[in-house]
């Protein structure tokens, strides 16, 4: 008799291996390993997130498994990045709208860069989601206040380990502290927007950055260009990470909103002006 091969070792997504159980199985059984074993299977930093044909990493949601010291991390990092902004002289050359699109359109870029540069990693947990009907059965409350709360502390978990994998590509690098400052800038100064006032000195800007970077790492790296195309391919892939407010900043801001905080934050005057 040939033996049966488990559907994760015969190249199958594991949820089709889940789907493989009974209905009544699933309603009648409480199950919550999902949430203690998520760190054993996905912390590998390179581990692939599941079959390319598959939507299951898609549709499973996870949370920070301490979200009040990890968002006390990321407000931590959020505030060095405004710091930087607010160092950068040319930045305030640059018109008051400018400024405020730039910031909007940018910061969560600087966040996840900010999160490279301090080394800030964090642990998830993933979050079941249960039928309606397995709900039901098990008198499980179904207020639209309890769904609202727990899905604003919540993230795909498909995003939340694409940012972690990316993390982990910009830790491998080994990035210098000049050249994340050259990186800010490229970011910052990101004339992808074309509703800028002041375009083209924005765009000399990032231009005067760029060269910076591939300058500093022409001498310290011997002329390795493919160094300096490895960055800017990993600041190009920043532009694909979401849910970052969701994930870092609803445990501790709420329904506040982020983007205004932001700029408050960044416009209030030093205390020694």
């Amino acid at each position: 008799m040939a033996t049966q091969v488990p559907a994760a070792k015969a190249g199958k997504c594991q949820c089709e291996a889940h789907h493989a159980k009974s209905i009544l199985y699933q309603i009648l059984n409480k199950e919550h390993g999902s949430e203690t074993k998520w760190h054993q299977q996905y912390c590998s930093p390179h581990r692939s997130t599941g079959s390319k044909g598959c939507s299951c990493m898609d549709r499973r949601r996870a949370a920070l498994k301490t979200p009040e010291a990890t968002s006390r991390r990321a407000s931590e990092v959020l505030l060095k990045t405004l710091t930087f902004i607010r160092n950068l002289p040319s930045f305030y050359h640059v018109p008051l709208e400018d400024q405020l699109v730039l910031v909007q359109q940018n910061w969560a870029l600087l966040f996840v860069l900010g999160m490279a540069q301090e080394g800030v990693d964090f642990d998830l947990r993933e979050i079941s989601a249960p039928s309606l009907l397995k709900k039901i059965l098990l008198n499980q409350s179904l207020t639209a206040s309890n769904e609202l709360g727990s899905a604003s502390l919540e993230a795909s978990l498909a995003e939340v380990q694409k940012m972690k994998n990316l993390l982990w590509k910009f830790w491998d690098l080994n990035i210098s502290a000049k050249e994340y400052a050259y990186l800010k800038g490229i970011i910052l100064f990101n004339s992808g927007c074309h509703v800028l006032k002041c375009l083209p000195y924005v765009q000399t800007l990032q231009q005067e950055a760029q060269q910076a970077l591939m300058e500093f790492i022409s001498t310290m790296f011997h002329w390795n260009l493919g160094r300096f195309a490895r960055i800017l391919q990993l600041i190009a892939s920043l532009r694909d990470i979401d849910a970052i407010e969701e994930l870092f900043f609803r445990p501790i801001l709420g329904e506040a909103p982020l983007n205004v905080l932001l700029l408050e934050t960044l416009y209030i005057k030093p205390l020694w002006l």
